[in-house]
């Protein structure tokens, strides 16, 4: 009888079974996206000119949405079409989170980085590959603006996805992302699943594409891509054109398959660059919306 209170003792304390494992802290939304340039100079002009975006100095190639931004790398070379260089998630405990995955066998690094203004960030990858960061600032660092930008948020960011249910387990069941919406050029086919982050409205969407499926490098700037959300698809549109935009077969205003207003732009290096209103004006086809609307 002794023993047997030993043992609940010794679990309450931790003792029995080890240390408790780590609770996830929370991902609220999506801190930056990277892309490689082959032409910082001309992207300048599209981020800063053209949808005017701030820029800091001493990061030149940093276009900033509100707190969130755009980051440019100069392309390597020998580089390959594929020009997204990661994207970055927003949390509470980086460090946290790298704990977090690390218990759930993971592979992560061995600690994250701190920078001189307390942002704390690290870098791995996902099952499929690609680069992803868990981004940790300073509530002091996270407001940027500038005089007219055509949005003041990122409402989503995408990349190539070949293996949903792979992708799946690691956000959706590790992670905690939740669906959205999910859709595709025809009725009865899925090629985009909307997956916003768990404490949050912002999402990523997995771009799906099927074996053999030929990317060429234009292909690859449509799926990788990001979105930024905008209350009024006209007055943004009004704004581009004052400032010599014309739109093309491309880059027209049309309504999305998400019952959304959308408008494609692609930046000099061919990257999608997405304005999309908040909410829909019409029924989606193929799914209905999951979950709250960002804002």
């Amino acid at each position: 009888m002794q023993f047997r209170y030993l043992l609940v003792i010794l679990s309450a304390l931790g003792i029995c079974t080890g240390q408790t494992p780590p609770e996830k802290p929370q991902i609220t939304g999506i801190s930056h996206v990277s892309f490689y340039s082959g032409n910082l100079e001309a992207a300048k002009k599209f981020y800063a000119d053209l949808l005017g975006l701030a820029v800091e100095p001493p990061h030149t190639n940093n276009y900033h949405i509100g707190g969130q931004s755009v980051e440019l790398e100069k392309l390597p070379a020998g580089h390959g079409p594929d020009l997204i260089a990661h994207i970055a998630f927003e949390t509470s405990d980086a460090e946290g989170i790298r704990k977090y995955l690390a218990a759930n066998g993971v592979a992560v690094p061995a600690k994250s980085n701190t920078e001189s203004n307390g942002t704390v960030w690290f870098a791995m990858k996902d099952p499929e590959g690609n680069p992803i960061e868990f981004v940790q600032e300073r509530p002091e660092l996270t407001a940027r603006h500038a005089e007219k930008p055509i949005s003041k948020v990122m409402i989503h960011a995408g990349f190539v996805v070949h293996d949903r249910a792979a992708e799946d387990k690691f956000y959706k069941n590790l992670l905690g992302f939740r669906a959205y919406w999910h859709g595709g050029m025809k009725d009865d086919e899925t090629d985009w699943v909307d997956m916003q982050v768990p404490d949050g409205t912002q999402w990523l969407e997995y771009m799906l594409v099927r074996p053999g499926q030929n990317l060429s490098p234009q292909t690859l700037g449509v799926l990788n891509h990001i979105a930024l959300g905008v209350p009024s698809m006209a007055d943004a549109a009004q704004m581009l054109r004052s400032r010599g935009w014309k739109p093309s077969e491309r880059e027209k205003e049309q309504i999305g398959r998400d019952g959304k207003w959308q408008l494609n732009l692609y930046d000099p290096n061919g990257t999608r660059v997405e304005l999309m209103e908040f909410t829909p004006v019409q029924e989606p086809c193929c799914s209905a919306y999951t979950g709250p609307h960002p804002h």
